[in-house]
């Protein structure tokens, strides 16, 4: 089964002809380390996914080490030639080893959106450690768990679990107050019943959870449009990025907001801004975007990024038609060297003499480079396509 998912795998590959690859590391709980590899592409307009690689890691996770592993993936499978970009967290280690690579390194969007969601968290640290450690307690005592679902049943609540925090999955804080806050009456009753020897939380700091989470929405939000793998994601990095400055800079103005709310939205504005302050101007996130027939130059706020994302796409496109055009001339000559003898290149023709020469100046000669401008503006000036649309299609 192994050498046959192997072998149509390596032929789904090997057609592709450009890749990107994710990578992640981790620790599991019985401290074995692990590395995996996931490869992307399109294969007939369609997103493509496919795992190459997930082993156990035994030595250490040096940058050295880890560069070494996705090399040998990469020759393993014969995309050396083909990787775009890789995509990984942000930890030192793994972005110092694609750079080792050579490879262009894409940070993970969805895991820095975490990084300055646990930035903002931090302000509010105290009350969510009075919240984790009733949600523990709440796991770990039989007796609780069980008082907790009568209490549910007799308040016509739906009969659920609280969800527990961890600082690695995404969004799981926003899940924990979401779910901690929907059982408000079933868990302040519960504890009453218990006699549990903890720190509840007083009307101020339920009220400040509830703004927290509504704080917190439109990070979750994006996060989940972000962490698809069957549909385009890298051209909304930019818009995306924008969106969370603007809705936390809103709320910043509302005035709907209690002080450690306020702390921690001015804490995560300030985090977005240093991230992603030159997001617009990021190579492939900037042409991804003006290649979205969604978005195009409405990507951008700053129109200098826009004329240079669409330039170096006008220059890409030449070199493309440049080389197409060479292959074509090729093609044409041989085909015309077979069907006829060469002409003389010093004669000219006697009937079309006159003719050419008044029309010399009409004629247009069109270059590689001129096609390619005149394409790239024919398509930034077409109407948008539909937001929900596929990009791809």
């Amino acid at each position: 089964m192994f050498l046959k998912i192997h072998e149509q795998i390596m032929e789904k590959v090997s057609k592709a002809s450009a890749v990107c690859l994710t990578t992640d590391c981790w620790t599991s709980r019985a401290t074995c380390g692990f590395m995996s590899v996931t490869c992307h592409f399109i294969e007939n307009y369609k997103m493509e996914s496919c795992l190459l690689d997930c082993f156990e890691f035994t030595d250490r996770h040096t940058a050295d080490n880890l560069a070494d592993n996705l090399l040998r993936i990469a020759r393993e499978w014969n995309i050396t030639d083909k990787i775009v970009a890789c995509v990984s967290d942000n930890a030192h280690n793994i972005s110092l080893a694609i750079h080792k690579t050579s490879w262009k390194h894409l940070p993970c969007f969805a895991h820095t959106v975490n990084l300055i969601v646990r930035g903002g968290l931090s302000v509010i640290q105290n009350t969510l450690n009075k919240i984790k450690a009733i949600v523990e307690y709440m796991h770990r005592s039989t007796v609780a768990a069980e008082k907790l679902k009568a209490t549910q049943q007799q308040m016509g609540l739906p009969e659920l679990k609280l969800k527990q925090g961890c600082p690695t999955r995404w969004n799981s804080p926003f899940y924990m107050l979401q779910r901690f806050l929907a059982n408000k009456d079933a868990i302040i009753t519960t504890l009453a019943l218990v006699n549990a020897r903890l720190e509840t939380l007083t009307q101020d700091e339920w009220k400040e959870m509830e703004e927290a989470c509504e704080a917190l929405r439109p990070f979750e939000e994006v996060t989940v449009e972000i962490s698809g793998e069957s549909y385009v994601t890298a051209s909304k990095v930019i818009l995306l990025s924008r969106s969370l400055q603007k809705i936390c800079t809103r709320y910043l103005r509302s005035g709907g907001f209690r002080k450690p709310i306020i702390d921690m939205l001015e804490t995560m504005t300030k985090d977005i801004a240093t991230r992603f302050h030159k997001v617009e101007f990021h190579h492939l996130l900037s042409e991804a975007s003006a290649l979205d027939p969604r978005f195009k130059k409405r990507a951008f706020s700053d129109d200098h990024a826009a004329n240079e994302a669409f330039q170096r796409l006008k220059n890409a496109a030449g070199r493309v038609r440049l080389s197409s055009s060479a292959h074509q001339t090729e093609q044409q000559q041989a085909a015309a060297s077979a069907a006829s003898p060469p002409p003389q290149e010093t004669q000219e023709s006697l009937v079309w003499g006159d003719f050419d020469e008044q029309v010399a100046g009409l004629v247009t000669r069109t270059s590689s480079s001129a096609e390619a401008v005149l394409e790239m503006r024919s398509y930034s000036e077409e109407p948008l396509v539909a937001r929900s649309s596929n990009p791809l299609l």
